[in-house]
């Protein structure tokens, strides 16, 4: 199976969330944060947004495969918009109220299991992340060519 014979749409998406989660892991370990590198495949959070570089790889390569008229193109980067707007808003949002839970419960030494936090990102870590998918769209794009 050569790489011309695999859908460049799926490959450009898996190789985005892969190379994502591999600098979150490379990033950790320079930080001397102790995760496996499976951890970081199913992370929330962390620089780049893995979410933001599988969709805007998509959008890229849909957007040059297709053409940026297309129907398919548009309706890629309303989703890619959303999931964006997402992880830096209603996500972040909702993991600093997550950590503000944790400290409530803590100071009233209450004997309520702390709830799982999920953070979000911030603008930084969604842009690099959709910068980073933008490239592998275009890398696999010329690769498939």
């Amino acid at each position: 199976m050569t790489i011309q014979n695999i859908s460049p749409y799926l490959l450009t998406i898996f190789l985005a969330w892969v190379v994502a989660h591999l600098i979150k892991f490379i990033i950790s370990s320079v930080n001397k944060e102790r995760r496996t590198l499976r951890a970081y495949l199913f992370i929330s959070g962390g620089m780049p947004s893995a979410h933001s570089a599988a969709v805007t790889a998509m959008v890229t390569i849909i957007g040059l495969k297709d053409g940026i008229s297309s129907g398919l193109f548009g309706l890629s980067l309303l989703f890619a918009v959303i999931v964006m707007y997402d992880a830096v808003k209603v996500r972040r949002s909702s993991g600093e109220q997550g950590l503000a839970i944790h400290k409530l419960i803590k100071s009233t030494n209450s004997k309520i299991k702390l709830p799982r936090v999920a953070m979000g990102h911030t603008p930084t870590e969604v842009a690099l992340g959709a910068v980073l998918g933008a490239a592998i769209g275009i890398v696999v794009y010329l690769a498939t060519l």
